[in-house]
């Protein structure tokens, strides 16, 4: 099977297609969708969000919101090198390492934080001082509470900062800026990043880069939170092998 090359820019990986662009790319991307009068977002499934998708392959408003996404980044070197497997050559651009290089930006003057909590605001405020930062503060439960997901669409429309944040975990992240793009009242970007500016602020500790390199960067983060994320690494993520094969053997026919 070769289809490395990518259809229309993106590259069909395990049903989704992912957009052909490395980290500089993605970050010239969102800078310019800042400046958008319409709502854009852009998601980073790692294999979390791939088994999640495929367990819940008949969920159309999940597959709708990630495949509705204006840019998807691979946010996997597990991903990465079983796509090489499939002679497909995707880029990794991981959700952390994208927000890092945003919030460095010079040109990024305000930005919108949806999740976290004050103390958070306030030490990426001390860490990145060019940067004007807005938050909302979404309870815990919103993937479940549809006035709290309402609330959240409010204030992303309007909102003054181009760049907007999502702070608030898979899927829910995802299923509202579906729903944010679908309302059509918002401009700008949004990015679903997940823990990554708990990572940028020291809450978390990150794994160190040969640990990214060599694709390990989950068995750290196991070590760190064991208690919550054994499942998730133990007995849901190694699906993810499974799913591929089933796929490549779908694909190539």
């Amino acid at each position: 099977m070769n289809v490395s090359s990518p259809l229309n820019g993106r590259i069909p990986f395990l049903d989704l297609d992912f957009d052909a662009l490395d980290e500089s790319g993605a970050v010239e991307a969102v800078l310019s969708l800042q400046r958008g009068d319409t709502f854009a977002y852009i998601v980073t499934p790692n294999v979390d969000h791939l088994v999640r998708l495929h367990r819940r392959k008949d969920d159309a408003a999940l597959w709708s919101a990630y495949r509705s996404a204006t840019l998807c980044l691979c946010d996997s070197r597990i991903l990465l090198a079983l796509a090489r497997r499939s002679q497909l050559e995707l880029s990794v651009v991981t959700g952390s390492d994208l927000t890092a290089r945003l919030l460095r930006a010079a040109n990024l003057s305000s930005a919108a934080v949806i999740g976290g909590d004050s103390c958070l605001v306030r030490d990426l405020a001390a860490k990145y001082p060019h940067v004007r930062f807005l938050h909302h503060r979404a309870p815990n439960g919103i993937l479940h509470d549809a006035q709290a997901q309402l609330e959240v669409a409010k204030f992303v429309e309007s909102c003054a900062a181009g760049v907007h944040f999502f702070a608030i975990g898979a899927p829910q992240s995802e299923l509202i800026c579906a729903l944010i793009r679908e309302r059509g009242k918002a401009a700008g970007v949004a990015l679903c990043i997940g823990a990554s500016l708990e990572f940028l602020t020291g809450i978390k500790r990150r794994a160190p880069r040969w640990m990214q390199r060599a694709g390990l960067e989950w068995l750290f983060r196991l070590a760190n939170e064991p208690a919550r994320l054994w499942r998730r690494y133990l007995v849901e993520g190694p699906a993810i092998v499974r799913i591929w094969w089933r796929w490549r053997l779908s694909f190539s026919r």
